[in-house]
């Protein structure tokens, strides 16, 4: 082979190292790898085949928490609307009847005017009395404590007129109210025993009416005794007679005020109730003479009568058809009882 020929003939050299002004690579120091956690090995399977034994159904839903597991919910609201109702207690009722009589300004302010009213009739009677009295009277002071004249001046008709008329409007206004404002429909709605509600407003009237005629009463007394002390014919209240007259006077007011709220159980209207109230419990007693027999009769059984017959101390005064004491009595207790009755038996069968 010629020169010319090695000369054209491509060289086969490996290709030559890196200049030495070339830079070499940057080594990073290796650190200690962690050795690596064992594996927790793993819970085996519960095989499928087995169940739990079946529970049997109750009102309560079992359901499943993450964290506590199994757990026990409260009854349904299905099951529970299914559970009876507790029945109201009876000193419940009372309670909240008395939580709506006191509630009423209206009311306390009737009472106040009417005490008013009749201790000042009882008052003025005893003054006109103490001033009108003469030389001549003077002599007379025993035979004027002996008819029952300070008695009788303790109180009077008028004042029993007032407090008649007075507290049957009170009684009435009781139940006429609530029809009025609708306040019954959301008693009965919360407490469906009628007969109970209506007893136990029957006793909140009667015990608060009872309060008002102790407190009226007595303060007349002795009122009007101090008055007629004034000319030495005051008499004390272990007097023969005076406890009677007190705790009639005083009694009047309650069978009053039942007999209100019977009327207005039955009839229901405000303009209605009052007329009602007044023809029975005060015109009608006066209409009714004690000439005939069945007039007399019917004149006995009203309470403002029988209020008379109790409070006649002394001589009493004649009639044809006399009666006792203790007819008397009874007319007020047959007042209460049948007033009671009406009220529960009225909204007992009736709508609202």
């Amino acid at each position: 082979m010629t020169r010319k020929q090695i000369a054209r003939t491509p060289s086969t050299r490996t290709p030559s190292a890196p200049s030495p002004t070339t830079h070499p690579p940057v080594i990073k120091p290796l650190t200690p790898a962690t050795p690596a956690t064992p594996a927790t090995p793993a819970t085996p399977a519960t095989p499928s085949t087995t169940s739990a034994p079946a529970t049997p159904p109750t009102s309560e839903t079992t359901s499943m928490s993450p964290a506590s597991g199994p757990r026990r919910d409260t009854p349904s609201v299905a099951s529970r609307s299914h559970l009876p109702e507790p029945r109201p207690r009876f000193v419940d009722l009372v309670a909240s009847e008395w939580v709506k009589l006191r509630s009423l300004r209206s009311t306390w302010i009737a009472y106040a005017v009417t005490a008013l009213a009749v201790i000042a009739f009882n008052a003025g009677t005893a003054y006109d009395m103490y001033k009108y009295w003469t030389a001549e009277n003077t002599t007379d002071r025993a035979e004027f404590i002996r008819d029952g004249m300070p008695l009788q001046v303790a109180f009077t008709g008028n004042a029993a007129m007032v407090m008649v008329l007075a507290l049957g409007a009170i009684g009435a206004l009781a139940m006429v109210g609530e029809y009025s404002t609708g306040t019954v429909r959301t008693t009965f709605a919360a407490v469906p025993a009628r007969r109970s509600v209506m007893a136990a407003k029957a006793v909140v009237v009667g015990a608060v009416a009872t309060g008002f005629g102790l407190f009226v009463a007595g303060v007349s007394f002795f009122l009007t005794q101090a008055i007629l002390d004034g000319r030495g014919v005051g008499v004390p209240l272990g007097e023969p007679g005076a406890h009677r007259v007190v705790v009639a006077s005083a009694l009047l007011a309650p069978v009053s005020a039942l007999a209100g709220m019977a009327l207005g159980t039955v009839v229901r209207h405000t303009a209605a109730t009052m007329i009602i109230t007044v023809g029975v419990v005060l015109v009608l007693p006066n209409i009714l003479s004690e000439d005939r027999y069945w007039s007399a009769l019917a004149g006995h059984a009203m309470p403002f009568r029988a209020w008379e017959r109790l409070v006649d101390v002394g001589s009493p005064t004649p009639s044809d058809f006399a009666w006792s004491t203790g007819g008397a009595w009874t007319v007020y207790a047959l007042w209460v009882l049948g007033a009671a009755a009406v009220a529960i038996a009225g909204i007992r069968r009736r709508d609202l």
